[in-house]
Protein backbone atom coordinates (compact mmCIF):
# COMPACT_ATOMS: atom_id res chain seq x y z
CA UNK A 1 0.00 0.00 0.00
CA UNK A 2 2.97 2.38 1.06
CA UNK A 3 4.10 1.78 -2.88
CA UNK A 4 1.14 2.46 -4.10
CA UNK A 5 0.71 5.64 -2.66
CA UNK A 6 3.77 6.92 -3.15
CA UNK A 7 3.39 6.15 -6.83
CA UNK A 8 -0.06 7.92 -6.98
CA UNK A 9 1.60 10.55 -4.99
CA UNK A 10 4.44 11.13 -7.57
CA UNK A 11 1.55 10.87 -9.97
CA UNK A 12 -0.18 13.63 -8.13
CA UNK A 13 3.11 15.96 -8.71
CA UNK A 14 3.50 15.37 -12.04
CA UNK A 15 0.01 16.87 -12.45
CA UNK A 16 0.04 19.55 -10.64
CA UNK A 17 3.24 20.57 -12.64
CA UNK A 18 2.01 19.97 -16.07
CA UNK A 19 -0.68 22.15 -15.04
CA UNK A 20 1.71 25.26 -14.04
CA UNK A 21 4.22 24.67 -16.85
CA UNK A 22 1.42 24.16 -19.54
CA UNK A 23 -0.15 27.92 -18.16
CA UNK A 24 3.14 29.22 -18.57
CA UNK A 25 3.97 28.33 -21.63
CA UNK A 26 0.85 29.26 -22.93
CA UNK A 27 1.04 32.94 -21.30
CA UNK A 28 4.36 32.75 -23.12
CA UNK A 29 3.08 32.01 -26.61
CA UNK A 30 0.28 34.51 -25.87
CA UNK A 31 3.18 37.12 -25.28
CA UNK A 32 4.64 36.32 -28.20
CA UNK A 33 1.42 36.42 -30.76
CA UNK A 34 1.31 40.30 -29.52
CA UNK A 35 4.57 40.97 -31.41
CA UNK A 36 4.16 38.31 -34.18
CA UNK A 37 1.43 38.25 -36.53
CA UNK A 38 -0.55 35.64 -38.65
CA UNK A 39 2.52 32.41 -37.91
CA UNK A 40 0.93 30.44 -34.87
CA UNK A 41 2.08 27.27 -36.40
CA UNK A 42 5.30 28.62 -36.65
CA UNK A 43 5.63 30.13 -32.97
CA UNK A 44 4.12 26.70 -31.66
CA UNK A 45 6.72 24.48 -33.56
CA UNK A 46 9.38 26.65 -32.04
CA UNK A 47 8.03 26.57 -28.84
CA UNK A 48 7.65 23.12 -28.90
CA UNK A 49 11.26 22.66 -30.49
CA UNK A 50 12.79 24.83 -27.38
CA UNK A 51 10.90 23.21 -24.87
CA UNK A 52 12.19 19.58 -26.17
CA UNK A 53 15.44 20.88 -25.34
CA UNK A 54 16.27 20.94 -29.18
CA UNK A 55 17.45 23.23 -32.09
CA UNK A 56 15.16 24.87 -34.94
CA UNK A 57 16.20 25.78 -38.70
CA UNK A 58 13.42 28.42 -39.75
CA UNK A 59 13.08 28.60 -43.47
CA UNK A 60 11.48 31.58 -45.21
CA UNK A 61 11.80 34.17 -47.80
CA UNK A 62 12.74 37.95 -46.49
CA UNK A 63 10.54 40.00 -44.39
CA UNK A 64 8.65 37.52 -42.80
CA UNK A 65 9.86 38.42 -38.99
CA UNK A 66 12.29 35.23 -38.85
CA UNK A 67 15.12 37.48 -36.94
CA UNK A 68 11.97 39.40 -34.76
CA UNK A 69 11.02 35.71 -34.20
CA UNK A 70 13.77 34.85 -32.38
CA UNK A 71 14.42 38.40 -30.16
CA UNK A 72 11.08 38.13 -28.87
CA UNK A 73 11.71 34.56 -28.38
CA UNK A 74 14.94 35.19 -25.98
CA UNK A 75 12.45 38.25 -24.20
CA UNK A 76 10.16 36.24 -23.35
CA UNK A 77 11.76 32.96 -22.12
CA UNK A 78 13.95 34.99 -20.40
CA UNK A 79 16.82 33.82 -22.16
CA UNK A 80 20.58 35.50 -22.53
CA UNK A 81 19.78 35.78 -26.59
CA UNK A 82 22.71 36.54 -29.32
CA UNK A 83 23.22 36.82 -32.70
CA UNK A 84 25.64 36.04 -35.60
CA UNK A 85 25.26 37.30 -38.87
CA UNK A 86 26.61 34.33 -41.15
CA UNK A 87 29.22 35.64 -44.26
CA UNK A 88 31.07 34.22 -45.98
CA UNK A 89 34.16 35.62 -44.18
CA UNK A 90 33.17 34.39 -41.04
CA UNK A 91 35.54 32.04 -39.00
CA UNK A 92 35.12 29.73 -36.74
CA UNK A 93 36.70 31.53 -33.81
CA UNK A 94 34.06 34.51 -34.41
CA UNK A 95 31.88 31.93 -32.97
CA UNK A 96 33.69 29.81 -30.84
CA UNK A 97 35.61 32.47 -29.27
CA UNK A 98 39.83 32.37 -29.45
CA UNK A 99 43.17 32.23 -26.70
CA UNK A 100 44.75 35.10 -26.68
CA UNK A 101 48.19 35.77 -25.07
CA UNK A 102 48.36 37.91 -21.70
CA UNK A 103 51.23 39.51 -20.26
CA UNK A 104 51.21 40.75 -16.83
CA UNK A 105 53.49 43.73 -15.82
CA UNK A 106 56.03 41.22 -13.86
CA UNK A 107 56.46 40.05 -17.40
CA UNK A 108 54.88 36.48 -16.90
CA UNK A 109 52.70 35.39 -20.23
CA UNK A 110 50.22 32.91 -20.13
CA UNK A 111 47.03 32.24 -22.55
CA UNK A 112 43.49 33.21 -21.87
CA UNK A 113 39.92 32.22 -23.30
CA UNK A 114 37.66 34.78 -24.83
CA UNK A 115 34.06 33.53 -25.19
CA UNK A 116 32.01 33.95 -28.78
CA UNK A 117 28.47 34.48 -28.88
CA UNK A 118 27.90 31.08 -28.80
CA UNK A 119 27.82 31.26 -25.60
CA UNK A 120 24.56 32.13 -25.02
CA UNK A 121 21.34 30.46 -23.99
CA UNK A 122 19.67 31.30 -27.07
CA UNK A 123 21.96 31.63 -30.43
CA UNK A 124 20.52 33.08 -33.47
CA UNK A 125 22.49 32.09 -36.81
CA UNK A 126 21.13 34.08 -38.97
CA UNK A 127 21.66 33.23 -42.64
CA UNK A 128 23.32 30.12 -41.64
CA UNK A 129 24.05 28.80 -45.40
CA UNK A 130 26.29 31.72 -46.09
CA UNK A 131 28.86 30.71 -44.03
CA UNK A 132 31.56 28.97 -45.15
CA UNK A 133 31.46 24.62 -44.58
CA UNK A 134 34.10 25.56 -41.78
CA UNK A 135 32.69 27.79 -40.10
CA UNK A 136 29.21 26.35 -40.09
CA UNK A 137 30.67 22.64 -38.63
CA UNK A 138 32.17 24.63 -35.61
CA UNK A 139 28.33 24.44 -34.36
CA UNK A 140 28.05 20.78 -34.37
CA UNK A 141 30.12 20.07 -31.36
CA UNK A 142 27.63 22.96 -29.48
CA UNK A 143 24.62 21.86 -30.85
CA UNK A 144 24.71 17.97 -30.08
CA UNK A 145 26.76 18.08 -27.08
CA UNK A 146 26.57 21.58 -25.40
CA UNK A 147 30.10 22.38 -25.10
CA UNK A 148 32.82 23.05 -27.05
CA UNK A 149 36.91 22.30 -27.35
CA UNK A 150 39.24 25.15 -28.33
CA UNK A 151 42.75 24.42 -28.21
CA UNK A 152 42.15 21.07 -26.44
CA UNK A 153 40.24 22.58 -23.61
CA UNK A 154 36.48 22.09 -23.23
CA UNK A 155 34.36 25.05 -22.03
CA UNK A 156 30.68 24.32 -21.12
CA UNK A 157 27.97 26.39 -22.52
CA UNK A 158 25.11 27.97 -20.77
CA UNK A 159 22.03 26.33 -19.98
CA UNK A 160 19.52 25.87 -21.42
CA UNK A 161 21.12 26.13 -24.64
CA UNK A 162 19.09 26.51 -28.33
CA UNK A 163 20.51 27.25 -31.82
CA UNK A 164 17.28 29.31 -33.94
CA UNK A 165 19.00 29.32 -37.41
CA UNK A 166 17.39 31.13 -40.48
CA UNK A 167 17.87 30.17 -43.96
CA UNK A 168 17.03 31.63 -47.40
CA UNK A 169 15.59 29.92 -49.86
CA UNK A 170 15.16 32.17 -52.72
CA UNK A 171 18.81 32.91 -52.95
CA UNK A 172 21.20 29.86 -53.74
CA UNK A 173 24.65 32.42 -54.93
CA UNK A 174 27.23 32.14 -52.90
CA UNK A 175 25.84 30.30 -50.24
CA UNK A 176 26.97 26.45 -48.99
CA UNK A 177 23.84 24.02 -48.36
CA UNK A 178 24.11 22.80 -44.93
CA UNK A 179 26.07 18.97 -44.78
CA UNK A 180 23.45 16.29 -44.29
CA UNK A 181 25.09 15.58 -40.72
CA UNK A 182 24.26 19.38 -39.11
CA UNK A 183 20.81 19.53 -40.89
CA UNK A 184 20.37 16.21 -38.45
CA UNK A 185 21.26 18.14 -35.71
CA UNK A 186 18.18 20.23 -35.78
CA UNK A 187 14.78 19.14 -34.64
CA UNK A 188 13.06 20.53 -36.46
CA UNK A 189 13.05 22.13 -40.37
CA UNK A 190 10.23 24.82 -39.66
CA UNK A 191 8.93 26.95 -43.10
CA UNK A 192 7.63 30.45 -42.62
CA UNK A 193 5.39 31.36 -44.80
CA UNK A 194 3.40 34.54 -45.88
CA UNK A 195 0.31 35.58 -43.24
CA UNK A 196 -3.02 35.83 -44.05
CA UNK A 197 -4.86 39.38 -45.54
CA UNK A 198 -6.68 39.64 -41.77
CA UNK A 199 -2.48 39.08 -40.24
CA UNK A 200 -0.99 41.14 -42.74
CA UNK A 201 -3.48 44.02 -42.09
CA UNK A 202 -3.07 43.80 -38.16
CA UNK A 203 1.24 44.05 -39.31
CA UNK A 204 0.56 47.44 -41.43
CA UNK A 205 -1.17 48.95 -38.50
CA UNK A 206 1.40 47.41 -35.24
CA UNK A 207 4.36 47.78 -37.13
CA UNK A 208 4.24 51.55 -38.79
CA UNK A 209 2.72 53.70 -36.34
CA UNK A 210 4.09 55.56 -33.46
CA UNK A 211 4.20 53.16 -30.68
CA UNK A 212 5.03 49.07 -31.36
CA UNK A 213 4.27 46.56 -29.23
CA UNK A 214 6.84 45.09 -26.89
CA UNK A 215 7.89 41.65 -25.92
CA UNK A 216 7.47 40.84 -22.15
CA UNK A 217 9.24 38.56 -19.97
CA UNK A 218 7.04 35.96 -18.81
CA UNK A 219 9.78 32.77 -17.59
CA UNK A 220 13.13 32.35 -16.92
CA UNK A 221 15.95 29.79 -18.07
CA UNK A 222 15.09 27.70 -14.58
CA UNK A 223 11.29 27.74 -15.16
CA UNK A 224 12.46 26.27 -19.11
CA UNK A 225 14.81 23.94 -17.50
CA UNK A 226 12.12 22.81 -14.95
CA UNK A 227 9.43 22.49 -17.87
CA UNK A 228 11.76 20.69 -19.94
CA UNK A 229 12.61 17.86 -17.54
CA UNK A 230 8.80 17.28 -16.97
CA UNK A 231 8.38 16.79 -20.70
CA UNK A 232 10.81 14.22 -20.22
CA UNK A 233 8.80 12.67 -17.63
CA UNK A 234 5.17 12.36 -19.63
CA UNK A 235 4.02 8.95 -20.69
CA UNK A 236 3.60 7.57 -23.83
CA UNK A 237 1.45 5.09 -25.01
CA UNK A 238 2.42 2.20 -26.62
CA UNK A 239 0.13 2.81 -30.05
CA UNK A 240 2.13 6.45 -29.69
CA UNK A 241 5.15 4.57 -29.87
CA UNK A 242 4.63 2.72 -31.97
CA UNK A 243 3.17 5.15 -34.75
CA UNK A 244 6.74 6.85 -34.58
CA UNK A 245 8.23 3.61 -35.10
CA UNK A 246 6.31 2.68 -38.09
CA UNK A 247 6.47 6.48 -39.79
CA UNK A 248 10.10 6.67 -39.53
CA UNK A 249 11.65 3.51 -40.56
CA UNK A 250 8.84 3.59 -43.44
CA UNK A 251 10.59 6.79 -44.61
CA UNK A 252 13.76 4.81 -45.14
CA UNK A 253 14.97 3.09 -48.60
CA UNK A 254 13.78 -0.73 -47.78
CA UNK A 255 11.08 -3.19 -47.06
CA UNK A 256 9.57 -0.72 -44.35
CA UNK A 257 8.47 1.48 -47.13
CA UNK A 258 6.76 -0.47 -49.18
CA UNK A 259 6.34 0.47 -52.73
CA UNK A 260 7.29 4.33 -51.58
CA UNK A 261 10.71 2.92 -51.15
CA UNK A 262 11.92 3.05 -55.09
CA UNK A 263 11.21 6.99 -54.34
CA UNK A 264 13.64 7.40 -51.57
CA UNK A 265 17.28 7.68 -51.54
CA UNK A 266 18.68 8.06 -48.12
CA UNK A 267 16.20 8.54 -44.75
CA UNK A 268 15.81 9.26 -41.31
CA UNK A 269 18.00 7.60 -38.42
CA UNK A 270 17.02 7.11 -34.86
CA UNK A 271 17.72 10.69 -33.90
CA UNK A 272 14.70 11.08 -36.07
CA UNK A 273 12.88 8.73 -34.06
CA UNK A 274 14.14 10.42 -30.45
CA UNK A 275 13.40 13.96 -31.55
CA UNK A 276 9.37 13.11 -32.75
CA UNK A 277 9.37 11.16 -29.37
CA UNK A 278 10.64 14.54 -27.50
CA UNK A 279 8.71 16.73 -29.94
CA UNK A 280 5.00 14.74 -29.26
CA UNK A 281 5.39 15.05 -25.55
CA UNK A 282 6.31 18.80 -25.54
CA UNK A 283 3.65 19.82 -28.17
CA UNK A 284 1.29 17.71 -25.79
CA UNK A 285 2.20 19.91 -22.63
CA UNK A 286 1.78 23.20 -24.93
CA UNK A 287 -2.15 22.26 -25.64
CA UNK A 288 -2.00 21.47 -21.77
CA UNK A 289 -2.07 17.61 -21.94
CA UNK A 290 -0.64 15.03 -19.69
CA UNK A 291 0.02 12.16 -22.42
CA UNK A 292 0.47 12.52 -26.43
CA UNK A 293 -2.01 11.19 -29.08
CA UNK A 294 -1.07 10.20 -32.69
CA UNK A 295 -2.86 13.10 -33.76
CA UNK A 296 0.24 14.70 -32.16
CA UNK A 297 2.90 12.48 -34.32
CA UNK A 298 1.03 12.99 -37.76
CA UNK A 299 0.77 16.99 -37.36
CA UNK A 300 4.61 16.86 -36.26
CA UNK A 301 6.07 14.62 -39.05
CA UNK A 302 6.78 16.46 -41.48
CA UNK A 303 8.79 19.58 -39.56
CA UNK A 304 10.71 16.62 -38.23
CA UNK A 305 11.50 14.41 -41.20
CA UNK A 306 11.93 16.53 -44.19
CA UNK A 307 15.27 17.58 -43.60
CA UNK A 308 16.69 14.09 -42.91
CA UNK A 309 15.71 12.73 -45.92
CA UNK A 310 16.03 12.90 -50.30
CA UNK A 311 14.53 11.10 -52.82
CA UNK A 312 16.09 9.49 -55.83
CA UNK A 313 16.79 11.13 -59.13
CA UNK A 314 14.33 9.24 -60.70
CA UNK A 315 11.77 10.56 -57.86
CA UNK A 316 12.74 14.04 -58.71
CA UNK A 317 12.30 13.81 -62.74
CA UNK A 318 9.31 12.31 -61.94
CA UNK A 319 7.93 15.50 -59.64
CA UNK A 320 7.75 13.97 -56.53
CA UNK A 321 8.77 16.00 -53.55
CA UNK A 322 9.26 15.09 -50.08
CA UNK A 323 6.21 16.57 -48.37
CA UNK A 324 4.41 14.44 -51.05
CA UNK A 325 6.17 11.23 -49.72
CA UNK A 326 5.65 12.43 -45.96
CA UNK A 327 2.02 12.50 -46.82
CA UNK A 328 1.44 9.11 -48.21
CA UNK A 329 3.25 7.79 -45.38
CA UNK A 330 1.26 9.48 -42.84
CA UNK A 331 -1.72 8.72 -44.66
CA UNK A 332 -1.08 4.28 -43.34
CA UNK A 333 -0.92 4.92 -39.98
CA UNK A 334 -3.97 7.74 -39.87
Amino acid sequence: MAGADSVEKLEDVIVRSAEQVAGEVRAAKEAISTVIFGQDRVVENTLVTILSGGHALLIGVPGLAKTKLVETLGVTLGLDAKRVQFTPDLMPSDILGAEVLDETAAGKRSFRFIAGPVFAQLLMADEINRASPRTQSALLQAMQEQHITVAGARHDLPKPFHVLATQNPLEQEGTYPLPEAQLDRFLMEIDVHYPDRDAERRILFDTTGAEQAAPRATMSGETLLAAQRLVRRLPVGDSVVEAILSLVRSARPGPDAGDLGKLIAWGPGPRASQSLMMAVRARALLDGRLAPSIDDVLDLAEPILKHRMALTFSARAEGRTIPDVIQKLKSRIG
